[in-house]
């Protein structure tokens, strides 16, 4: 609805990774030469953290648009609550190799191996990606360590990318770890977003759907966005999505901080979308409650304008019909 409203080619903020808004911030570079570094040596595995909604998908995702299909043949298992024989028939799978119900352990390790010489032979590389790698078991992460023993010609022939959650850290340095941990040869935490990196992050994806500055943000708009999700892209493309939403709705043409902390708002009451304002430690109580008077008389007006609006439509589509 409000791509019509403020003429824009397509949805800027969708969910969905899309290699079309993939934003360089000086963290997912890094974390894209980390990865261009691990896939150099051929061999091991490489770590990527970052919380929720960090980016870490869309970082893979841009990563395979420049990856050379005739040199890598690619694999993703995103579901990690599984045992250890059942990672294997995952992964398995997503290489294309067909699995029958009861078949031995031992036969499925020799198809796979089997596979990782005619791929090769060819000329390509398997790369496996695990996706929630921090729900993996002990016994599971312990098939990947056999995995990557597999070698041609005494070349690794599987290479393994770890994503995960920060969590994941502290169990990678435990002692039951240490096997798979002396063979990770490149690891990076994505952390959030600058203030400055969030409001070039969302004129980017503006941009991307022909954005040509209607709608007008004000700078403190910006600021307010990146104060209620924390510079994490997913949280900052749920927020972004609705301002403009109601931005359509009030017929506005210009997205201010107000707008933006009264979307936040909503969102947490509606959603429980988790966007918290980073309020100033010496805040004093007074302005506080000036500033949430003005918040609910923002609030209350939105709520008559949206639904002035939303009449508006239904009338009109009623009378089109008539």
């Amino acid at each position: 609805m409000f791509d019509k409203f403020y003429n824009l080619s397509g949805l800027p903020f969708l969910l969905t990774p899309d290699t079309r808004f993939f934003f360089g911030s000086s963290g997912h570079s890094r974390a894209i030469a980390h990865l261009v570094y691990g896939l150099s040596q051929q061999e091991g595995f490489i770590v990527i953290t970052g919380e929720v909604g960090a980016g870490k998908t869309t970082l893979t995702e841009q990563l395979w648009s420049q990856l050379d299909r005739n040199t890598y043949v690619i694999a993703r298992v995103v579901t990690t609550q599984v045992s250890g024989d059942d990672l294997l028939r995952l992964a398995m799978a997503n290489f294309g190799l067909g699995d029958t119900p009861g078949t031995e352990k031992s036969t499925l390790l020799r198809r796979f191996e089997h596979m990782v010489r005619d791929q090769r032979k060819q000329g390509r590389r398997c790369l496996l990606v695990i996706d929630e790698v921090q729900n993996l078991s002990l016994a599971a992460m312990e098939e990947l360590r056999m995995l990557s023993n597999i070698t041609v010609d005494g070349k690794a022939s599987v290479q393994t990318i770890l994503l995960g959650q920060p969590q994941f850290r502290p169990i990678l340095a435990s002692q039951d770890w240490e096997q798979l941990r002396q063979r990770v040869l490149a690891s990076y935490h994505l952390g959030p977003m600058t203030e400055e990196e969030t409001r070039g992050y969302i004129e980017h994806r503006l941009r991307t759907v022909e954005w040509h500055g209607d709608p007008v943000w004000e700078a403190t708009a910006f600021a307010a966005v990146h104060r209620h999700t924390g510079g994490i892209p997913r949280r900052i493309n749920t927020l972004c999505s609705r301002v403009l939403l109601f931005g359509a709705l009030e017929e506005t043409h210009t997205i201010s901080a107000g707008m933006v902390d009264d979307t936040a708002e909503e969102l947490n009451r509606d959603l429980g979308a988790g966007l918290q304002p980073v309020m100033p430690p010496a805040a004093k109580d007074q302005q506080d409650l000036v500033r949430r008077i003005e918040q609910l008389e923002r609030h209350a007006l939105r709520h008559e304008q949206v639904f002035k609006r939303v009449m508006d439509l239904l009338e009109a589509n009623v009378t089109g019909r008539i």
